[in-house]
C-alpha cells in the first residue's frame, strides 16, 4: 500500500469500516511509515478538534444528524473527488 492509498483508506480504517485484506495492508504500511503514522493521529486529532468545537455548554457532542447538510455534502464531495484521482 502507497502512502496516497492509505489516506484513501483512512476514513474507512476510523470508523473501523475495512475489509480484512485491506486493514492487513493498511496496518502494515503502518509498521514502515512514520509519516502516515504522524497523518492518521493527526486526522484522528482532527475528528476530536471538531466534536469538542461542536459542544457548547456541556452540549452532547454533535452527531452527523445534527451537522448541517451543506457541510455533509461538502466532505462526501472531497472524498469523492480524492478517490477517483
Amino acid at each position: 500500500m502507497t502512502c496516497r492509498e492509505l489516506a484513501d483508506f483512512i476514513i474507512d480504517y476510523v470508523d473501523g469500516g475495512l475489509d480484512a485484506d485491506v486493514l492487513t495492508q493498511f496496518e502494515r504500511h503502518l509498521t514502515r511509515c512514520p509519516n502516515c503514522v504522524r497523518y492518521l493521529a493527526a486526522y484522528r486529532t482532527s475528528i476530536e478538534m471538531g466534536r469538542r468545537a461542536l459542544v457548547e455548554d456541556g452540549d452532547a457532542p454533535a452527531t452527523e444528524a445534527g451537522a448541517p447538510a451543506d457541510l455533509i455534502d461538502a466532505i462526501l464531495a472531497a472524498r469523492e473527488r480524492t478517490r477517483t484521482r
